[in-house]
């Protein structure tokens, strides 16, 4: 495993500042850290030796190399954690745009792994950043330094120095072999909880009716011990890891030790220089053994900025560039999806003409492809083989945001956010004024919601649309479809899960919503076949109308 990502330099350009101010301040520190001690020991042989020489001056700038040690100690610090929640900030609205820019069906991961890596994921290079990466910069400047400064004032130590540092590298590597693969198991198992903890969220309503929800417990609490067992894994390797490297380190101080003081006995070196070598020593060993120390959290920052360039260096699709959107027919010609991870194409040679101011419902058992080719027509989903026309144009010409303006989408359940009912319509068209919000929600049939409450279309919801009905959140899907007044209207399965006057309801706005517009829409229910000129059933190899 790298050390260093070099990708980490080309998405996150505060990490090449780092890096250069980490080796000069590491290299400060080294420097001062060699004049503190050469301080600190002429001091002590000053006054060990009994002489009239005066020590005021070494202890003077003792004092002044301490102070100076410890304002590159915080400068390092402040700089690590400054540069770890800039590189953190901007990996993450990378993701996330990318993310976006992919749509759905083309991310290399799933939405809990989305979820969990734009999260917990990228958090884990702050422990990256603000300690093993400074650590392994000093681990760098350090040790070489300080040993040029030894071999000049004892080469036999500098000898033992050299024979035994390169051990605790040999052994970290060692180390870091058992612990990457153990590291990606945690973190594949993190991944795993979190998605299937979101998919139990997202179907618990489903779950409850059927009486599946207790079921799920022991799935839960399966993945969730398999997450406990792989990171206490993880914590023994590291800490079994840490072990190693300090009795390596305390064994090979513990030589420089017996050699200074068996030439100190026989008189062959003097006190100063056995002080200042003694004082050094330790310093050689110490960036090393921080590193090992601080290895885990490599690790785990270095297999979460991995899953982010998995993502973001999965390619988007060539957006098209025509901005003028042709009248004519949607055709789909031979159109085949199929999704990543998946072995059976989620659509399969599908066929379609729609004509313009007609309305086309799609029928079929689920699994069929219904959602999919809404998401083709919509252009989020692009065909593995296949194309589709608009008038005579091909779709992937088109420029996307072009082709959504003209465009209105009311899927199976309205996402809806905490604010005013007319916030929510509005979101059809922010720019639409208040008599028209007004307008699009009384065509909804949302007059009546509206009127029965006090503050009418300022009434605040919350949440996910929290305080109003399956019903009503669906009429508000349709008022903003309204608002929108786009020629064209896709509609995933409009009146699903919804109780007989409620559907009702909302076949009357769709009645006014489809009138003298293209609509395509997914049916299951027969009552909303009856706003159709033309089914088709999806199944086959091809569909055709």
């Amino acid at each position: 495993m790298k050390p260093l990502d070099p990708r980490l330099l080309r998405y996150a350009s505060a990490t090449r500042w780092f890096l250069v101010a980490s080796v000069v301040l590491g290299t400060a520190s080294a420097g001062l850290l060699i004049a503190q001690a050469t301080f600190l020991a002429s001091a002590i042989a000053g006054v060990v030796t009994g002489n009239d020489r005066e020590v005021g001056p070494e202890l003077l700038g003792l004092a002044l190399v301490t102070l100076g040690r410890a304002v590159i100690a915080w400068a390092q610090d402040t700089i690590a954690h400054r540069t770890s929640a800039s590189v953190i900030s901007t990996l993450r609205r990378a993701v996330l745009a990318h993310t976006i820019a992919l749509g759905p069906g083309q991310q290399p991961l799933g939405s809990g792994e989305i979820a969990t890596l734009a999260t917990r994921g990228v958090d884990a290079l702050t422990g990256y950043f603000a300690r093993y990466l400074p650590q392994l910069v000093l681990a760098a400047v350090v040790p070489a330094l300080i040993g040029a400064r030894l071999l000049a004032a004892d080469w036999l130590t500098a000898v033992v120095l050299v024979v035994t540092v390169p051990l605790i590298p040999v052994f970290m590597a060692l180390v870091g072999w058992y612990t990457e693969g153990r590291t990606k198991r945690q973190y594949d198992a993190l991944s795993r909880l979190s998605g299937h903890f979101l998919d139990v969220v997202a179907g618990l309503p489903t779950l409850m009716v059927f009486g599946r929800a207790k079921a799920q417990v022991a799935t839960v609490r399966r993945i969730t011990g398999e997450y406990r067992r792989t990171t206490m894994g993880v914590l023994r390797a590291a800490f079994l890891s840490s072990l190693v490297l300090e009795l390596l380190a305390t064994i090979s101080v513990a030589l420089v030790a017996v050699s200074i003081g068996l030439r100190l006995v026989e008189g062959s070196l003097t006190l100063e220089t056995g002080l200042l070598v003694l004082i050094l020593a330790p310093e050689v060993y110490l960036p090393l053994r921080q590193v090992g120390a601080q290895f885990h959290a490599s690790t785990e920052g270095l297999e979460a900025a991995n899953q982010v360039f998995t993502v973001l260096e999965t390619p988007v699709p060539a957006a098209g560039t025509r901005t003028t959107v042709p009248t004519g027919a949607l055709t789909l010609e031979n159109v085949t999806v199929r999704y990543p991870g998946r072995t059976d194409p989620a659509l399969t040679g599908a066929s379609l003409v729609v004509r313009p101011g007609t309305v086309t419902a799609l029928t079929g058992p689920s699994g069929t492809g219904k959602s999919t080719l809404l998401a083709v027509l919509l252009g989020i989903v692009r065909p593995d083989e296949g194309r589709v026309r608009v008038g005579d144009v091909d779709l992937a010409d088109l420029d996307p945001e072009t082709w959504r303006s003209h465009l209105a989408w009311v899927p199976q359940r309205p996402t809806l956010v905490a604010g005013t009912i007319a916030d929510n319509i509005r979101l059809g068209r922010p720019d639409a004024s208040d008599a028209e919000v007004a307008r699009a929600a009384a065509d909804a049939e949302l007059g009546d919601v509206v009127a029965a409450r006090p503050d009418g279309l300022d009434t605040v919801l919350g949440e996910d649309g929290a305080g109003l009905s399956a019903g009503e959140r669906q009429r508000t899907g349709l008022a903003r479809a309204f608002l929108r007044d786009a020629p064209i209207v896709l509609l995933d399965e409009p009146t699903a899960n919804l109780d007989g006057e409620s559907e009702e309801r909302v076949l009357v706005g769709l009645r006014r919503l489809v009138e003298g517009r293209t609509a395509v829409l997914v049916a299951h229910r027969p009552a909303l076949l009856t706003i159709a000129d033309h089914v088709v059933r999806l199944g086959g190899t091809h569909v055709v109308a």
